[in-house]
């Protein structure tokens, strides 16, 4: 017999390892693996898309949740002076009146305007020297034969967003006048733009424009006829226009306190309320709106998902783990569902929930979602359990005397759960876009109740004059879609057992 050795242990044996050696990192290395939850955490920290994208969809929750605390103005409200803007951040406007009577300018006779008319009215007139710089008269030759143009078209009063008065000479022959509008300078007779009016009279010789104005620059063009046919020769002005908002709004809007007196506030510039990202086209403001739409858009986006993807699973286990005839039984089951339509069965949920047209069928959508989007998930969960319980640790387990749902709960799910969130990445998606889809027929949210499809479908009407009404809405869209699927793919990777290092 060999004979047997003595080992002497010393005190420094068992001394405590410092946290901060080398030595502490080559026991965790070569020692027990860390916990499943734990080491899928560390997987998915370097994964720095996913990492992004996990936190992008953090962002979205408190956007949607914690906004309204933050951005408190009311998603209803109509600011009437900022319809379709553009996004600013504050904006300073002239107040004026509310009354914009204007008796207009008369001629005396057909060659002289009744000046003392228009000295009598409390406005500016611009000097006539500046208005020869500003005016342009037709010189084409082969019309000399027509009627002049007008002359000394001059701008009445500071032109505003609330209106723009014109007037000027009459021309000789003239029975009535003609007024265009053009947001570039006309380059010939049939350049000039928007027609706007036709004076009745020769001897009215003055107008005023309020027909949508905007703070940028105008180009108008005024034309003499003889009652018939137009003349080739015109005058032009250009009008750089002053956004304004009338002393009523103002107050209504809280630009101006309730007791401000109207004569005091007359003439005043004040900052209008702030839109970071616009207003759509009846004045409401679209970072508002987004948030409470994002709360609609996210529930079924997240919450439909949920709901029949886990009874998806559960039905498709148990149907593969039991198999037989209840597995045949359960899944020509499901083979019915799927061949339902669901639009039609939309509507007959629609109604039998007593929703009539122009309201909006949350629930419903919710609930048709529900009832016949599962059958996909049931035959994927179905697949992955028929492959797993032929698996040995399967066998193992049974031959522990593991119960059926032990083996189902703590070893099957498990291992199918980057089989899962890779499906609810794809069901999160599909169900906005789903959303969309039936807001953009008027079967799912409808406004006034905004969501994001709803409100996508509200900026294609105005997308080529005002995109960002189009581009925010369709933008969150387009970035939730993106971080789900970024994210279920880190998931994947950090989840799968097969792929580990």
């Amino acid at each position: 017999m060999a004979a047997s050795r003595n080992i002497n242990f010393t005190t420094d044996d068992f001394k405590l390892i410092d946290r901060g050696s080398q030595d502490i990192e080559y026991l965790v290395a070569e020692g027990p693996s860390l916990s499943y939850w734990r080491e899928a955490w560390c997987r998915l920290k370097m994964n720095r898309r996913a990492l992004l994208s996990l936190f992008t969809i953090l962002f979205l929750l408190l956007f949607t949740w914690v906004g309204p605390w933050v951005w408190t103005l009311d998603p209803a409200r109509q600011d009437l002076v900022q319809i379709s803007r553009a996004p600013h951040l504050g904006i300073s406007a002239l107040v004026v009146d509310d009354n914009f009577n204007w008796s207009g300018v008369i001629a005396d006779n057909e060659l002289t305007v009744n000046h003392r008319h228009v000295e009598s009215l409390s406005v500016e007139v611009i000097n006539n020297e500046e208005v020869i710089d500003n005016s342009v008269l037709s010189d084409d030759a082969s019309y000399s034969e027509g009627l002049a143009a007008p002359s000394n078209l001059r701008v009445v009063d500071k032109p505003n967003t609330e209106y723009v008065r014109l007037t000027w000479q009459p021309v000789v022959g003239a029975a009535r006048y003609l007024v265009y509008r053009n947001e570039r300078q006309p380059e010939s007779a049939t350049d000039l733009g928007v027609p706007l009016w036709e004076t009745d009279t020769a001897r009215d010789v003055s107008y005023q424009d309020r027909l949508k104005l905007e703070a940028i620059t105008y180009y108008y063009s005024v034309v003499a006829t003889d009652g018939l046919n137009e003349s080739n020769h015109y005058a032009v002005i250009q009008v750089d226009v002053q956004q304004a908002i009338t002393f009523s709004d103002a107050v209504y809007s809280e630009v101006l306190p309730p007791e401000a007196s109207k004569l005091d506030s007359i003439g005043r510039m004040v900052e209008l309320q702030a839109h970071p990202l616009g207003t759509d086209y009846l004045g409401r403001d679209m970072l508002s709106r987004l948030m409470l739409g994002a709360r609609i858009s996210l529930f079924i986006g997240i919450v439909a998902p949920f709901l029949y993807l886990a009874f998806g699973i559960i039905y498709g286990s148990v149907a593969g783990f039991f198999g037989g005839l209840l597995d045949e039984w359960m899944m020509r089951f499901a083979d019915f569902v799927i061949a339902l339509p669901f639009l039609l069965f939309m509507i007959l949920f629609k109604v039998s929930f007593g929703i009539g047209p122009g309201e909006s069928g949350v629930i419903p959508m919710l609930v048709a979602m529900i009832v016949l989007s599962w059958p996909s998930m049931a035959r994927l969960a179905r697949g992955q359990v028929l492959q797993l319980r032929e698996q040995p640790y399967i066998e193992a387990a049974k031959l522990f005397g593991a119960s059926s749902w032990h083996m189902v709960f703590r070893h099957m799910l498990p291992n199918m759960l980057s089989v899962i969130l890779v499906s609810l990445t794809f069901a999160i998606p599909a169900a906005i876009f789903t959303e969309a889809f039936l807001s953009f027929i008027g079967m799912g949210v409808v406004p006034p109740t905004p969501s994001w499809g709803s409100m996508s479908h509200d900026g294609m009407k105005t997308l080529m004059t005002h995109p960002h009404e189009l581009i925010f809405p369709a933008l969150f869209i387009s970035i939730t879609v993106l971080a789900f699927n970024i994210l279920g793919d880190g998931l994947r990777d950090a989840l799968d057992v097969r792929i580990r290092e």
